[in-house]
């Protein structure tokens, strides 16, 4: 409507851990890399019987794929008639999913040339573990949750005769994994055993008591032990004081087999022993009850509620593993990427402007460099293979790369240059990387994917970098900064110019929409129920940045503007058009006090679009048109319908009326489309979404010459500025006003004394400001005709409002 074609294809995000989890789910599978291709695999099903709803059938890593794909693409199916019946106006014939293959390609094909500059690596390190799905997660998918737990104090030998150390730890399970005790530098009471050793309590582990300055007095006793690894400051305290590492949590959440190298002592190897194939939470009871017996607590265990770090989509709280992944540089250590990731946020264009800050905080408190890989099964694989040496061990400093054009490619089925699928798994031979990369990894380049990176040239150097990233709060930190991220390194721009930020959609009790809560609304039976434009003219009052309370009268205010767009319209068209109604002079008062009403609607609400603010349009355009209906046409009824009497006023009224119409419907057309498109084609050729946007002088230049028949110097019809300037000088939107408060005076004395809306008024008595009152003189005759008013007195008062009298 603005002059310009729209890019905006629609993608599909498909893979990642909450896929997998939904598969699994409805399906009653777990996947089995270990287990054969089966290709006649029947699994259980959604309808399986409540009693073997907690089980699941093992599948191959292929099976499980190909069962990804299938409930995806049925979902994608059931999304698309949803939004397509609500109205996004994607381009659908331009759609892409991230698990296609070119995408795909595209994921890889970044990842490679990341790799080369160096700015993707591997390493073994420790990183945060979510057991329930068997997989390293990156910083950004994290989140706190408040938990039960208790503080336990726990008594560590010093040298000396009855000298001990007390520390308060909230997860004792992790004793056998500790290698120091930190304090605060300055804290008096452990200056002195800085340097010192202290023993562990049931283990006798001798470990150092040093200083940090992440220490917290406050907390506990004020000394904590470190531990290989319980939270992430542990990974802080280890790495900046160059500590030793005892892992004891596996990978699937449980103390491992065999006990750290450090404990020797039999007591110890004994104690370690009851541990070992627990749970972390069956170990942390279990423990608790041996350090009793060895008489090491010292007081009874202490409630505490205390932050616990989960992945955001898990259902168990985080370990800390050592293990080898790949990740990409972020900024969290280089100072200068950091500064122009900060200035590209700067550049661009925030809606609401201060969401801006979420994105700065997030980029300065990055701790460590994003964690790509993932030991998952649906998404795209990491393309590189290793060799094996002799022994069958890889060689992971020597990394096997696929030439850019057989991309996309999968390690674990696609050979490697130079390599016989014979020689896959064996001395001497290759492997593949098993894990895949995170789903973000992809989503990060949907510029790039969109615009045809790097192989549709024209297009890509049309459309990129793009206007606008439309996106939710909660995903600055992971959608929005990965994308900035990449364009960065890859293209060295800004992905795009604006973003607008939306809130979330909250229960009528402001609470997060959530299944498990069983709190979430579905938008098909609002569809159904109140149709697209009512759904659409809900969302739309929501405004930027904003969290907004479903209300379900939201709805019916929106269905009911829709029902009445339609009567409207019926009732403006239902007038004869006089001849040439486009060029019919508009002469009557309240007539140009209209237009110049929604000249000013429409210069509010073009500003408002133009910043963003779609619910301040929507609002703007609403306001004028329940004052349009409501009061501006029961004011003209009277003189549109009296032809024979003064065929030109009643001209002006209803070219006046048709005009509004005509900018009403545009006005409203982006937020309501089906009940504009459908009103515009009872008297319009072409999509009204094709119409040009409503202009301000638009309306003004068909004002012609006043009821006077005032004209240009020669007397001639007036130019369209002339036209403007008459306008100006009659009657502005203040006309509008004072008809509305005189006629909704009139109607509310009817109401009161019982009388019907046709009632004869004998007399109305106005007093106020003069000034007021010239205006409402220039529209008085509409008045006069539409309350059925007999006498009407103008009285000037001292008051600065007008108040009416009404006398029957």
């Amino acid at each position: 409507m603005r002059g310009k074609e729209v890019f905006y294809p629609v993608g599909w995000d498909d893979n990642g851990l909450a896929t997998e989890r939904r598969v699994q789910n409805y399906y009653g599978i777990t996947c089995d890399p270990s287990l054969p291709y089966d290709p006649a695999l029947v699994p259980p099903g959604p309808d399986r019987p409540a009693k073997e709803q907690a089980a699941r059938m093992p599948v191959s890593r292929r099976n499980f794929v190909q069962l990804c794909r299938e409930l995806t693409e049925r979902d994608e199916r059931s999304y698309e008639q949803t939004w397509r019946r609500l109205g996004l106006s994607v381009d659908w014939s331009m759609s892409y999913r991230t698990i296609e293959d070119r995408p795909a390609a595209i994921s890889q094909r970044a990842f490679l040339r990341a790799l080369a500059a160096g700015d993707a690596y591997q390493a073994q390190a420790p990183v945060l573990w979510d057991v329930t799905f068997g997989t390293a997660v990156a910083q950004a998918e994290i989140e706190d949750r408040e938990q039960q737990g208790s503080y336990w104090r726990l008594a560590f030998g010093l040298p000396g005769p009855d000298s001990e150390i007390v520390v308060a730890t909230t997860r004792p399970e992790l004793l056998p994994a500790c290698v120091a005790l930190v304090a605060h530098p300055q804290d008096e009471r452990y200056r002195d055993l800085f340097g010192q050793t202290a023993l562990t309590p049931l283990f006798g582990v001798s470990v150092p008591i040093l200083a940090h300055h992440l220490a917290d007095p406050a907390k506990g006793t004020g000394i904590a032990m470190v531990c290989t690894f319980g939270d992430t400051t542990d990974v802080a305290w280890w790495r900046d004081l160059g500590l030793a590492t005892r892992p004891v949590i596996g990978p699937d959440g449980r103390l491992l087999a065999g006990p750290p190298a450090a404990i020797t002592t039999r007591s110890g190897l004994a104690a370690y022993a009851e541990l070992a194939g627990r749970t972390a939470k069956s170990a942390r009871k279990h423990i608790a009850g041996l350090l009793d017996q060895a008489g090491a607590l010292r007081g009874p265990a202490e409630p505490v509620t205390h932050p616990v770090k989960f992945y955001e989509k898990g259902e168990a709280p985080l370990e800390i593993i050592s293990a080898r992944q790949w990740y990409v540089t972020n900024s969290s250590a280089d100072p200068g990427l950091r500064q122009r990731l900060i200035d590209r946020g700067r550049e661009l264009t925030w809606h609401p402007p201060h969401m801006r800050i979420r994105y700065e905080n997030w980029v300065n408190g990055l701790t460590g460099d994003w964690l790509i890989s993932r030991q998952r099964y649906f998404g795209v694989p990491i393309p590189l293979w290793y060799p094996l040496d002799a022994d069958g061990a890889p060689d992971y400093d020597a990394p096997i790369l696929p030439d850019e054009k057989a991309l996309p490619v999968d390690p674990a089925a696609d050979t490697p240059p130079g390599y016989s699928p014979g020689k896959r798994d064996v001395p001497g031979g290759f492997t593949g990387d098993r894990d895949v990369m995170d789903t973000w990894a992809t989503s990060s380049l949907t510029p790039q994917i969109a615009a045809g990176w790097p192989d549709d040239e024209d297009l890509f150097a049309r459309v990129y970098p793009m206007d606008l990233r439309p996106q939710a709060h909660e995903i600055i930190r992971t959608w929005l900064f990965y994308t900035v991220l990449r364009s960065q390194v890859l293209e060295g721009v800004l992905p795009w110019r604006h973003a607008a930020i939306s809130g979330w959609i909250l229960d009528p009790d402001r609470k997060k929409m959530s299944k498990s809560v069983g709190n979430v609304v579905t938008p098909a039976d609002l569809l159904h129920e109140f149709g697209s434009d009512a759904v659409r003219y809900w969302a739309a009052s929501a405004r930027l940045g904003v969290d907004t309370a479903f209300d379900v009268a939201q709805l019916r205010i929106g269905r009911r503007l829709a029902v009445k767009i339609l009567n409207a319209t019926r009732f403006v068209l239902g007038f004869a058009a006089p001849d040439d109604a486009d060029e019919t002079p508009v002469t009557e008062p309240l007539d140009l006090a209209m237009l110049d009403r929604l000249a000013e609607v429409i210069r509010r609400c073009t500003a408002a679009f133009e910043h963003y603010d779609h619910a301040a349009a929507l609002e703007g355009a609403e306001q004028f048109f329940w004052q349009f209906c409501d009061d501006y046409l029961e004011l003209v009824k009277p003189r549109a319908y009296a032809v024979e009497q003064d065929a030109g006023a009643a001209g002006s009224a209803v070219t006046a009326l048709r005009r509004a119409l005509s900018v009403l419907l545009r006005l409203f057309a982006p937020v309501l489309p089906f009940v504009t498109e459908e009103a515009w084609s009872w008297w319009k050729d072409g999509s009204i979404h094709r119409a040009s946007w409503p202009d301000a002088d638009e309306v003004l230049a068909a004002l012609g010459p006043d009821s006077e028949g005032a004209g240009g110097a020669d007397g001639a019809a007036p130019s369209r500025s002339d036209a403007i300037a008459l306008a100006a000088q009659r009657v502005d939107g203040a006309g509008l006003d004072a008809a509305t408060a005189a006629i909704g005076a009139i109607r509310k004395a009817k109401s009161q004394a019982k009388l019907a809306q046709k009632a004869e008024v004998a007399r109305v008595i106005v007093r106020g400001p003069s000034e007021q009152l010239d205006v409402l003189r220039r529209v008085l005759a509409d008045v006069v005709a539409a309350g059925h008013v007999g006498e009407v007195e103008l009285v000037v008062s001292d008051s600065a409002e007008t108040s009416h009298e009404v006398m029957f």
